[in-house]
Formats: structure tokens, sequence, C-alpha cells
């Protein structure tokens, strides 16, 4: 009983103390939420378009729900105020779910993980879309093996909310032995969210929240900007920054940009594709589902982030679910990777927002801080593949000649 009034006493001011910082630091952490989760709800609600709907959309379809959701608890103190209430609750639910009643040492190792994640990452993890998938995804991924139905359609209704936890379904689909459920649950989550949109008129917009990341260019903070944004804060000539209006986000140019744009999204899906396969080669070898789907997860989760052209701060709120799972099942394992987690987390935060003011000079110093946040991820992505490469798998027995079939 006292530990778990211990965690929830904790889990109270990580995301009251959170909270209070979007309001204190610099460089708008809570931007999203006014600037445009606020407008677009507040839209909707007054029948001036729905996004997604009467036109095409950045986010898939279920996002706008906790969008409009926030704006019953405005009350307390505007929009803002509503979403970081909103969050809190949600993952309350994750949380609840997670510890039980604290006797679990892995149960609690992760729940402090979570924690100290969401403090470190600061103010953007919170004050994302993104927050809201944390909950579905940790919910999913630990009730996968066990319900397998529930699991997939929860963590489908979050892929419908961002992209995102479709990698964590493809994980399950590979790794959990119920295969059929895992696809049920999917595809009538996915169903009945794509007749709704039908029915309200949006078939015409019913894949805008891909096509409008196609021709996406190179984000600031992306991995693979790293070059360019060297260039930019050396004063290389033709290497600069620029605002793009339409997206709303900071981006990187120079010599050969358009042929590093447009590969990256086939380099993307060629990596997930081969981490999926590499899954694949185990599971049928016989991997048991406890030492596969943690890596598995991970691993698919960090390429969707380090090899992703767009490099959004929040994409870190993706690795809490994996690894929550991997230290409930294996925190020994774990622990060295959960680590490098949390210290890309605080390099993310020094970076945004406190840096950057700096970065969007661009200045060495903030350049050389989210060069090592790069490089931390980058190694996070190698060791989690390398993980799931060394995944045991049972030997095989070979029968005695006597015992083998005859030849035909």
């Amino acid at each position: 009983m006292r530990r778990r009034l211990i965690l929830w006493l904790a889990f109270a001011l990580v995301h009251g103390l959170v909270g209070w910082l979007g309001w204190r630091m610099p460089n708008q952490p809570m931007g999203d939420v006014y600037l445009v989760y606020e407008p677009w709800s507040t839209a909707a609600l007054h029948g001036a378009g729905i996004v997604g709907v009467t036109e095409s959309w950045v986010y898939p379809h279920l996002a706008l729900v906790p969008m409009l959701l926030a704006h019953a608890f405005a009350w307390l103190g505007g929009y803002t105020v509503a979403w970081a209430v909103l969050v809190t609750p949600c993952d309350a639910a994750g949380f609840w779910l997670l510890i039980g009643d604290a006797r679990s040492r892995s149960r609690r190792a992760a729940a402090w993980f979570w924690l100290a994640f969401i403090l470190l990452l600061g103010p953007v993890g919170m004050y994302r879309i993104d927050a809201i998938t944390v909950p579905l995804a940790i919910t999913g991924l630990l009730w996968v093996v066990r319900r397998p139905l529930v699991a997939s359609a929860l963590l489908a209704a979050g892929a419908w909310i961002k992209v995102w936890p479709a990698a964590l379904l493809a994980a399950a689909l590979v790794a959990v032995r119920r295969r059929a459920e895992v696809v049920t649950g999917a595809l009538v989550t996915s169903a009945v969210i794509v007749a709704v949109v039908i029915l309200m008129g949006g078939v015409a917009h019913l894949l805008g929240f891909v096509t409008a990341q196609t021709g996406r260019g190179l984000q600031l903070e992306a991995p693979v900007s790293t070059l360019y944004l060297w260039g930019a804060a050396l004063r290389v000539d033709g290497w600069w920054l620029f605002y793009d209006r339409d997206i709303l986000t900071f981006q990187v140019t120079g010599p050969n940009v358009d042929v590093v744009i447009a590969a990256m999204t086939p380099v993307l899906a060629l990596a997930a594709a081969a981490v999926v396969l590499l899954g694949a080669l185990k599971a049928r070898r016989g991997a048991s589902v406890v030492r596969l789907l943690p890596p598995l997860a991970l691993a698919l989760v960090v390429v969707l982030i380090a090899l992703n052209k767009v490099g959004s701060p929040q994409f870190h709120d993706w690795l809490i679910a994996p690894l929550v799972l991997w230290i409930v099942l294996d925190r020994r394992r774990a622990r060295p990777l959960a680590a490098l987690a949390l210290l890309s987390a605080v390099l993310t935060q020094t970076v945004y927002p406190l840096m950057y003011g700096l970065l969007l000079v661009p200045d060495v110093s903030a350049v050389a801080v989210l060069t090592a946040r790069n490089l931390v991820l980058v190694a996070l992505m190698v060791w989690a593949v390398v993980r799931l490469a060394r995944v045991p798998v049972p030997a095989r027995v070979r029968r005695p000649l006597a015992e083998a079939p005859a030849p035909v």
C-alpha cells in the first residue's frame, strides 16, 4: 500500500510540475495546443469545417476526438490548461493498469521509468497529441498476449490518432501467436473509423494524413538534417534554415537536399521492413513472445524516429511504451536501453524548448547538443536491432539416425 501511494504521489507531482513548466519555459512548448488544436476543434464545434472530413489534415481522423474532449475542461482555466487536465487522467488510467497493487518490482521499475521520462522530456511530451497515444500503447502492449483482440483494437485506435502505434501492431502481429485476433481487432476498429468518416462525407480526404507527409522537407531536428544544420551553423554558402508556413516547422536546405528528401521515405520503409523480417525469422524459429516482442517493438519505433525526415521532439513519447513493456518482462536486459532513452529525452528537452532560440540562429553550441541527441538516437536504434538479432531461439533437436524417416 505504501509503495503504491508513493508512486501515485510521484505521478501527481511529475504531471503537475511538467504541466506548470509549460507556462514557464521559453519558445512556446505548448504552442501546438493553442495555435492549432484549439482552432481546429473550435471550428468543428461551430460548424466551420471539420479537419479530415471537409479538408485534408496532417493527422489521422481520430486525433480530433481528444482535441474536442479538451473543451469539456476549458472552464478550469482555458483550453491549454484543459489539455493538460485531459492528458493526466489518460496517463492515470495506463499507470493504474501498469502498477496494479505495486507488488511487482518490475512493474514498479517500469512506472518509475515512465515518470522519469515524462519529467526529462518536459512539456513538449505533454502538450502534444502524441501524449494521448502513450497510455493506449502501454495498455495495448501489456494486454497483447492475453487479450490480443482488445489490445489490437486499442493500438489501432492509437494509430488513428498518431500513426506510430501501427509499428506496435506490426510487432504484435509478428511475435504473438494469436495473430488472427490481432488482425481482427485492428481491422474492426479501422473499419468503424473509416465508415464514420465516409458517412460524414470525408471520403475524398480519407488518406489526407498520408499524402500530407510525403511532400515534407527535412525538419530541423531530424537526425538526417544534422549535416545541413552544421553547414548552416558554420555559415557555408548555400546551407541555411527556413520556416515552412504550410506545415509550421523549421526546415534545412542545401546541396542535393531534394535527393535526400526523396530518399528518406523509401529508406525508412526499407529499414522498417528489414526489422519486421528479422522479427518474423525469429518468430518462425520459435522465439518466445516474452523475449521477442520488446526488442522488436522498440527497434521499429526507434527506426521510425531516427530515420524520419520529420524530427519533432514529441516523437520521443513513442519510446515509452516499448520500454515499459521490456522493463515489465525483463528489467535487467531493458535497463541499459532505458537509460539511453532517458539520456535522449533530457537532451531533447535541452534542445527544445531551452536552447531552441540558439538553434534557430543557428548557434554551434545548440547544434552540438542536438547532434549529441541524434547520435544517441542512432545508437539506440542500432542497439535495439542488435538485441533483436540476438533473441534466442530453441535449438533444433536432431533425432537419432534410427528414428529418422526412411527415404522415399
